[in-house]
């Protein structure tokens, strides 16, 4: 099996290295060149699901031309079999391999995207993609599909338009992991990736009970370290140690939602110490008002959220999350993107 990962590892690193050496007009020669021909992308709001070739001239080649030189900075790469078990695409032994790779998209932000306005000056954007690549065929495989969470919000803000009111964490360019090993080159250990994928899962049951009667705070401490650090997205923002997490965004956004659906996960998998999972939508929820600003209402909206970990010994110590707030705010009728209209921009310096 490590073969296997390590075959999907090396189409994913090959067909990265061309999208970023790609002109415009080489991009699409790259996705038919590595993609199926059903080829299925999933992006953020506004970008939503598009067909193969309706990924280049939308995501691409917009994104290119606003970010010149762009540089893929990645933080975390590893590989897996989607353990998803109500995967209709999955039965016995037949589990489908995923790539994940997480970092930011660096580059001089010399003109407009999705109406943000250019700064000249060098910006990040913050990605986590899940791939899925048919390894069945001899000499690399193709890749079947694609989930791209971007942090959008964060580079309004990088640009001088912040569109929400004050978040509860932190907002700066968040860094890997702190160990420095989340590039998963070589193959990793699977008794290590299986304690990882163990600890994520009795996290996500512990997460899933909110009648726990448990403390938060003792809740939180059974598979997380004290020291743990939530790099959470742009109108948010980063808490580091259980109590300050609690303060900062799990406690707000436990008492901000009457009730809520846990709609499961699309993928999931850890390898070595690192692991994560995306949905579309993980969550269906009913707000009872306050949260980022939002009102009261008594229909459910979907959150779309990818969730990377690292484990340390026995428990979690860091967790990086992607929420697709441009989504989620649209179901209420709210274009966040629409908001920097009326904001003031950052100087352009180019």
């Amino acid at each position: 099996m490590s073969d296997v990962l390590q075959r999907a590892k090396e189409t994913v690193l090959h067909f990265y290295q061309c999208i970023d050496d790609a002109c415009d007009e080489q991009i699409d020669w790259v996705i038919n060149e590595y993609c199926c021909d059903s080829y299925h992308w999933r992006g953020c709001h506004p970008f939503n699901e598009l067909a193969a070739h309706d990924v280049s001239k939308t995501f691409w080649q917009p994104l290119k031309t606003a970010f010149r030189h762009l540089q893929r900075r990645q933080d975390v790469f590893i590989a897996g079999l989607n353990q998803v078990e109500d995967n209709d695409k999955q039965t016995g032994d037949e589990k489908t391999v995923w790539v994940v790779s997480m970092g930011h998209l660096m580059g001089l932000f010399d003109n407009d995207w999705l109406g943000i306005p250019r700064t000249g000056r060098m910006a990040f954007l913050r990605y986590c993609e899940f791939t899925e690549v048919d390894v069945t065929q001899l000499g690399g495989g193709k890749i079947l599909q694609s989930a791209m969470f971007v942090d959008i919000p964060g580079v309004m803000v990088q640009a001088g338009v912040n569109p929400f009111p004050p978040q509860t964490g932190a907002q700066l360019i968040q860094p890997g992991p702190m160990t420095h090993q989340g590039l998963a080159l070589e193959t990793q250990s699977p008794s290590e990736s299986e304690k990882t994928l163990a600890l994520i899962n009795k996290m996500i049951s512990d997460l899933g009970n909110w009648d726990n009667r448990l403390s938060l705070e003792d809740e939180l401490a059974q598979t997380w370290h004290d020291d743990m650090i939530w790099w959470g997205p742009t109108g948010i923002g980063a808490s580091y140690t259980i109590e300050r997490y609690i303060k900062q965004h799990s406690g707000v956004f436990r008492a901000s939602f009457s009730e809520r659906i846990f709609n499961g996960h699309i993928c999931k998998f850890a390898e070595g110490q690192f692991g994560g999972f995306f949905g579309w939508p993980n969550l269906s929820l009913k707000p009872i008002g306050g949260f980022m600003g939002m009102a009261a209402s008594e229909q459910f909206y979907d959150m779309r959220v990818v969730d990377i970990y690292r484990r340390d010994g026995e428990k979690l110590a860091e967790n990086w999350v992607f929420i697709d707030l441009l989504y989620f705010f649209s179901q209420q009728g709210i274009d966040i993107l629409s908001r920097q209209k009326t904001l003031s921009p950052a100087k352009q310096t180019n």
